[in-house]
């Protein structure tokens, strides 16, 4: 996932240092981004945030607290960096809860190293998932926040596995890791073949998986997780229980069930400029169609469009 580092100046000097700095890391972006400018770019929620305040033409501590105060950004990482070493300058720049401050003249690997590690960091705090590499709830929420902010027209692909519980009860957990890595990678798979570089996947928990991308136009891509879910997923059982077509299970009564191999459910929320006010009414809708996804035999997926 491509990572949007702001620099804050007002002469566009600092972008040029950054650019080159990190030209053979492509998951990193840098925007170039003037003072007056800073309350359309907290929006974006970026990853980082650099200030040359130098290069600024307003008070920097008055710009890091309206960093930190902005709601959406109390945890994004800032760092400042300057020719001002004055002790008392750097101690009330830190206590405005910022991560670091860099006096100039700079060290290239150390501000290099500084950002890959803050981010790092971050990453780690934002709790990703350790099975499948993929951001959590917490990024989740922010990227929601964000492309409702900027008003643009997204689609939201909540995604899960049928009779996932049956199959640990008769594979076991670590067959069960097994099929989540397989299902994480065959969404990723799919949404980079046809989705673009702004589309973002999280891992909710367990088998619950969530996709943003950009546009209203899912059915495709939701027929080609479908079509490499189920062409796949057979590796993960006997050959006797695919031959069959279900996992055989004692329940508690001591009767045995049968349930069918496991699937994929697809709820899909069209989420056009205008039609929600927050992530929570998302979120209540996703779960509706999903829940209809889920009532179809086998993978499926089912699209809300109501305005």
């Amino acid at each position: 996932m491509i990572q949007e580092i702001y620099i804050i100046d007002d002469d566009e000097s600092s972008i040029i240092i950054f650019r080159e700095l990190f030209k053979n890391d492509t998951e990193y972006k840098f925007i170039s981004v003037k003072t007056e400018q800073i309350d359309i770019a907290l929006k974006n929620i970026p990853a980082l945030i650099v200030i040359n305040e130098d290069a600024i033409d307003r008070n920097v501590i008055e710009l890091c607290r309206q960093i930190r105060q902005d709601e959406d950004n109390t945890i994004t990482p800032v760092i400042v960096v300057s020719s001002n070493g004055d002790r008392q300058h750097r101690m009330d720049i830190l206590n405005e809860s910022i991560e670091y401050f860099i006096k100039k003249p700079v060290d290239e690997g150390y501000l290099y190293l500084t950002v890959k590690n803050l981010n790092r960091l971050l990453s780690i705090n934002r709790r990703i998932s350790p099975l499948t590499g993929l951001p959590g709830n917490v990024q989740i929420h922010a990227e929601l926040k964000k492309r409702l902010l900027n008003k643009e027209d997204f689609s939201v692909l909540y995604l899960d596995l049928d009779n996932f519980k049956a199959y640990n009860d008769v594979y076991g957990f670590l067959q069960g890791d097994k099929i989540i890595e397989f299902t994480a990678n065959t969404i990723i798979g799919c949404i980079h073949e046809l989705a673009n570089e702004h589309s973002f996947i999280g891992h909710i928990g367990g088998d619950d998986f969530i996709a943003i991308v950009e546009g209203t136009k899912t059915e495709k891509l939701c027929q080609s997780i479908m079509a490499t879910f189920d062409n796949k997923v057979k590796d993960f059982f006997t050959e006797a229980d695919v031959q069959k077509g279900y996992i055989e299970i004692e329940n508690r009564k001591g009767i045995v069930e049968q349930f069918p191999l496991t699937s994929i459910s697809i709820g899909v929320v069209v989420a056009d400029n205008g039609r929600f006010h927050n992530i929570l009414e998302i979120g209540e809708i996703g779960a509706q169609v999903k829940h209809a996804a889920k009532s179809v035999m086998g993978s499926s997926y089912a699209v809300d469009r109501r305005k």
